[in-house]
């Protein structure tokens, strides 16, 4: 296949299908945005239960939120950076691996803040999520016919992938049994 016949896929001149911002935020890729406060609250949170290290809290909060939020290593790292600085977490050492654990002044901050919602809870109904889950697997199965299908195949799949995007708009519209 020539690059020339991608272009369904890549769009003119733009990402590979899967890479734009569809396919981020909170079913893959960048993972979900959140406010620095919430990754602060977060940590804290995790860290009043017991210590942990960078990548246990961000599988913590990807669990706790049900997969729709992981926070980046590039949010994680400056936080804990920064809420050592503020003495509210410190760091230790456990047979080589480098564990934070919350400070007394942390628990303090902590209990102030008892009434708010962990921020990995949030309004997103359950079929937000099993709809973001759809365009996953959706976009799962359309890398696999562009990977190992036959021409006749990836031409089926555009056409498919056409028709639901056409349904969508029309469901969009009120149109739903169009």
């Amino acid at each position: 296949m020539k690059q020339r016949d991608l272009k369904w896929i890549r769009g003119p001149g733009g990402p590979p299908f899967g890479a734009g911002p569809m396919f981020g935020g909170p079913f893959g890729g960048g993972r979900g945005r959140k406010r620095r406060g919430d990754v602060r609250a977060a940590l804290l949170l995790l860290l009043a239960e017991e210590p942990r290290n960078g990548y246990q809290l961000m599988q913590a909060i990807e669990e706790l939120s049900g997969g729709r939020w992981r926070p980046s290593p590039g949010s994680i790292y400056p936080t804990l950076a920064q809420l050592e600085d503020e003495g509210l977490i410190r760091a230790t050492n456990s047979d080589g691996t480098k564990l934070f654990e919350i400070t007394e002044a942390g628990r303090e901050h902590v209990e102030q803040r008892h009434e708010q919602p962990p921020p990995w809870l949030d309004d997103e109904s359950e079929a937000i999520t099993d709809f973001r889950s759809q365009i996953k697997q959706l976009h799962i199965a359309a890398m696999q016919v562009v990977h190992a299908g036959q021409s006749n195949q990836i031409e089926s799949a555009a056409t498919a992938l056409a028709e639901a995007r056409r349904k969508l708009y029309l469901i969009l519209a009120g149109e739903e049994d169009a």
